[in-house]
């Protein structure tokens, strides 16, 4: 869960207690692996493949990406970030945190997009990512990468590319990092 979100989120916002991990530093590394190795077979390579991670949360996810494609392919696949806080639906709801860089790599007609983010949850996020890209061109294609698709999609998305599948209730929270990605609450701080 990227920390900006984790602060300021009403009604969820809060302090991230940890209660599992469910994937170490390891094992993120070989999903991404994994991962890097369906993007290559299912596009036939990587040209014309353009990288994209969402802020905060898929914008690591997505370098270690483009690193392990030229470690396998030798090949520099560009690399960009998207801010989707202006295209959200729920910006009412939510604050609104433009702090992040949108950053797209070049011209995206032609090309096929792989945006990567930390955790698919509702589909909202995805959405507004796509409203975003609108703004930049028409790819080819658009694929969805994620490491942990835990479920209660409210939009009819679905992940090209999954880390892992990880059932959560609704109220639980879950976080990717550095160390791997562990399961948990939010808990409010006192004021």
């Amino acid at each position: 869960m990227a920390e900006r979100e984790r602060k300021i989120t009403p009604p969820y916002g809060g302090v991230f207690v940890a209660r599992s991990r469910v994937m170490d530093a390891d094992d993120v590394r070989r999903a991404l692996t994994r991962i890097a190795h369906e993007v290559i077979e299912r596009n036939a390579g990587l040209d014309d493949v353009v990288v994209i991670g969402l802020q905060t949360g898929g914008v690591p996810l997505a370098r270690a990406l483009v690193d392990i494609f030229r470690s396998i392919e030798g090949v520099d696949v560009p690399l960009g970030t998207l801010d989707v806080a202006f295209y959200r639906d729920d910006i009412g709801l939510r604050p609104v945190m433009p702090e992040a860089v949108t950053s797209i790599p070049g011209e995206l007609p032609g090309r096929t997009v792989v945006l990567v983010d930390d955790v698919l949850f509702t589909g909202r996020t995805i959405r507004a990512a796509l409203n975003a890209l609108s703004d930049h061109g028409r790819p080819r294609a658009v694929q969805l990468a994620v490491m942990v698709d835990r479920g209660h999609r409210e939009l009819p998305i679905r992940p090209d590319y999954v880390g892992k599948n990880l059932p959560t209730r609704r109220d639980e929270a879950v976080d990717v990092h550095a160390d791997g990605v562990d399961l948990g609450d939010l808990v409010r701080e006192r004021r």
